[in-house]
């Protein structure tokens, strides 16, 4: 039987923390290529699906906000049998001019050769069309 990293809560912050910071950058912005597995990672961004690191960057290139700022409200982590972590973020985001928008972000990490890589990401705003 697999038993999880007890290291779940510190790694999981501390990954959605650089995700975060890489993501707000757009110097570092590319380098969120390296989170993602080539051919095994999958995004969901509000509703849209890309399969593999390459598609999913091109999906981040694609955004048309000059600015942008994630701020964090809370952060969950929890442990996965097969040694892989979840984390839960919900947060504000900030573009350019526009007023904050809330949003939530779940990742999945897998265990890769004494690493992680983010194998599931799904991104939605908090927008509610009632």
């Amino acid at each position: 039987m697999a038993t999880f990293n007890p290291q779940y809560d510190t790694i999981g912050k501390a990954f959605a923390q650089q995700y975060y910071a890489m993501f707000d950058n757009p110097v570092t912005r590319g380098n969120l290529l390296g989170l993602y597995h080539p051919t095994e990672s999958l995004m969901s961004f509000e509703g849209q699906q890309c399969q593999g690191a390459q598609k999913i960057l091109e999906k981040f290139q694609s955004l048309t906000f000059q600015k942008i700022q994630h701020l964090i409200t809370s952060m969950d982590c929890q442990p996965m049998f097969d040694g892989g972590i979840i984390i839960n973020v919900i947060g504000q985001l900030k573009t350019d001019d526009d007023p904050p928008l809330t949003f939530s972000q779940t990742f999945v990490l897998k265990p890769s050769e004494g690493s992680f890589f983010c194998q599931h990401d799904i991104f939605r705003l908090g927008i509610h069309n009632v």
